[in-house]
């Protein structure tokens, strides 16, 4: 501080000195008085103490903080180290959306030694490429749906806008109209850029019902009912719980939520809007599927199906134990990893609570199974599917069809930036700042999404007559192993062994949970 104030009285001497002789030296004030200012400005405030005790300077130490993931990303870390996602598959992702070349060359550059590295048995005799179905469906929807849905194994994990800008949103949808896949809206509701592009859309409702809520929060039947009419639906899902923030509802800073997207909600513009943690419309395993049922019926039959990240398992045991004691099955069930996703959480959530996806993906899996009710639910993975083995792998442990959300992002342009929650997404996916979000062209960006997907499944049906089987749903956990130790290699069989169909009915955890309570 007194260096500063010896500084900057020295500095102005100076230049009123020189100016006595030399009158342009004046203009050497436009440059020191600033500096005095901000410096003046430092030593007053008393946030914080480096910038007070090194006025100017200590400026330095918050910029540095600013760039230094920037730095890192780009000079640091290897191809290989990048977190969330590694370079490798980012590029991937750029390079299919962009239909540039799509190889590698001299190798892998995993180490193939590691604990963690994983691969897939091929197969002596694999199928020809050409003669295998370039897009598998599944079809979508039970016993009481009259709408059923045949969708892609691959498709648009739920974003809301809100949380994505608008052009993010329109983007997305009309790569899904492109490519024949279905776009989740995300709990914020439906908005005219979910159906200007005409893409099929998956409907989530949350804990905080926006888009079918009334005034007091609550779920409002006819919104409902008026909404999910909409052609352009296809699934509904009722969103218990999420992986980037499993026990905690939804934030959506006051910074994004504009005037247009608190309409959407019916919700006051410019607060910060948190979704509650839990649902009103019921309280218990057997008010829940019979809710499900409800909401079928006032769809006019179209699937309707819940998501969750799998927290305590005796939970998920008393859904199961509901189904089977009211008959009420939802058509689909998405199990989302604890990994986390797009959705802004505080850092304990988001590093530390919720199952991973593939530990959960078994246990759903094997636990419908084990109460023979699997064949009646589908199931989706959502939780860093990348890649087309990351499909495949996925459907050995169980998954039906798999939701992607930060790959579609990048997709459209996303740079891993990690400032999402901050509303300064330099490509003007997460942001809705509309001098950012000029940058994302629309017309543009839906065709890279559109690219992705269409790469991505192609490489898992590559994958799939590699193994010399005829559909990706063939493939079994025996197809997958894991290194679990530099001399120990184990396969998902071994990993997560397969519970029998029927083992769970006369077992203890039926008889120890209740359907009528949590």
């Amino acid at each position: 501080m007194k260096g500063f104030i010896a500084f900057s009285l020295g500095s102005v001497a100076v230049i009123a000195a020189l100016g006595y002789f030399f009158p342009w030296t004046w203009w050497l004030l436009t440059l020191i008085v600033p500096l005095i200012i901000m410096g003046l400005i430092d030593i007053t405030q008393k946030k914080h103490a480096i910038m007070r005790n090194y006025p100017i300077v200590g400026r330095l130490r918050y910029f540095m903080e600013d760039i230094r993931p920037k730095i890192y990303q780009y000079f640091v870390e290897s191809d290989i180290d990048g977190s969330p996602i590694n370079r490798v598959d980012r590029s991937t992702i750029y390079q299919r959306a962009k239909r540039e070349l799509n190889s590698q060359p001299f190798g892998t550059q995993f180490n193939v030694y590691a604990e963690g590295y994983e691969w897939m048995a091929h197969s002596i005799q694999p199928r020809s490429f050409d003669k295998m179905n370039k897009d598998p469906r599944v079809l979508f929807g039970g016993d009481e749906c009259t709408q059923p849905y045949s969708a892609s194994i691959l498709n648009v994990s739920a974003m809301s806008y809100g949380s994505l800008s608008s052009n993010a949103v329109e983007a997305l949808n009309g790569g899904a109209k492109l490519g024949n896949f279905a776009h989740n809206t995300g709990e914020g509701g439906i908005s005219e850029h979910h159906l200007n592009q005409g893409g099929d859309i998956i409907w989530q409702i949350g804990t905080g019902y926006f888009g079918c809520r009334n005034d007091e929060g609550n779920f409002d039947e006819k919104l409902f009912a008026e909404k999910s009419a909409i052609p352009q639906i296809k699934m509904i899902e009722l969103k218990i719980s999420q992986g980037a923030k499993p026990g905690h509802g939804g934030i959506l800073p006051a910074s994004k939520n504009t005037p247009e997207i608190a309409a959407i909600r019916h919700v006051k513009p410019n607060t910060t809007v948190a979704s509650p943690p839990y649902h009103t419309a019921f309280s218990s395993p057997r008010e829940m599927v019979t809710f499900i049922s409800h909401m079928r019926k006032l769809s006019g039959g179209k699937p309707v199906g819940f998501k969750l990240c799998i927290g305590q398992k005796q939970e998920f045991h008393a859904i199961c134990k509901a189904m089977l004691e009211t008959g009420c099955y939802p058509d689909f069930i998405t199990v989302d990893g604890g990994e986390g996703g797009t959705g802004a959480a505080p850092p304990e959530f988001s590093n530390s609570v919720g199952m991973p996806l593939m530990d959960a993906l078994a246990f759903v899996h094997d636990t419908l199974r084990g109460y023979s009710i699997r064949t009646k639910i589908k199931l989706i993975a959502s939780g860093k599917v990348l890649t087309g083995y990351h499909i495949l792998r996925a459907m050995a442990l169980g998954a039906d069809t798999c939701n992607s959300a930060r790959a579609m992002m990048m997709a459209l342009g996303c740079i891993q930036a990690l400032v999402c929650n901050t509303n300064r997404c330099p490509t003007g996916v997460a942001t809705q700042d509309k001098w950012l979000m000029a940058g994302l062209v629309v017309e543009d960006k839906k065709h890279r999404v559109a690219n992705y997907h269409r790469d991505t499944i192609e490489s898992a049906i590559e994958l799939t007559a590699a193994a010399g089987l005829g559909d990706p749903h063939e493939i079994t956990r025996g197809h997958i192993s894991r290194r679990v130790f530099m001399n120990q290699v184990r396969s998902f069989e071994e990993i997560y062994p397969a519970t029998p169909t029927g083992s769970l009915l006369k077992g203890e955890m039926i008889d120890m949970v209740s359907s009528d309570k949590w």
